[in-house]
């Protein structure tokens, strides 16, 4: 059994991983395997967001609640995200390289500042205050696979 901060921190290394996959084959102008990749960190990114946004959030802000805090600020951040994910999938499917580049160095600077804020305050919060945590984690895994 894993606890939400080492489920959620883990998500975030498997989504770094493809986003990194996907940069250095787009430097390569390898776009084939740029877009496999990117595909699978778009995918893996729309999935952690919606098991914070859906499942996570509201059930912290339910037992502690905070609805203005912590949450609204990763909410937004969220937002931000997916912003930059959308330009990205335009200059990836313009195969516009330096444009890639340059949007992906903004999101990967953006993504490691709201992570750092989750693992080390949100996600310990979470842990404190969500008593079924490890039923969470498994339902995340069985809608994975599902």
């Amino acid at each position: 059994m894993s606890s939400i901060p080492e489920y959620m921190t883990a998500k975030h290394r498997e989504c770094d991983e493809f986003f990194t996959e996907a940069e250095a084959a787009v430097a390569k102008k390898d776009w084939s395997l740029a877009l496999t990749k990117w595909q699978s960190f778009a995918g893996e990114l729309t999935e952690h967001l919606a098991q914070e946004e859906e499942v996570l959030f509201p059930q912290f802000e339910q037992a502690t609640g905070m609805t203005a805090g912590p949450t609204q600020v990763m909410r937004m951040e969220h937002q931000q995200m997916r912003a930059l994910v959308q330009s990205l999938d335009n200059a990836l499917a313009a195969k516009e390289k330096d444009e890639y580049l340059g949007l992906s160095e903004t999101l990967m600077v953006m993504m490691q500042q709201h992570n750092m804020k989750e693992e080390m305050m949100l996600y310990p919060m979470m842990a404190q205050h969500l008593s079924d945590s490890e039923q969470l984690i498994e339902g995340f895994k069985a809608r994975k696979v599902a």
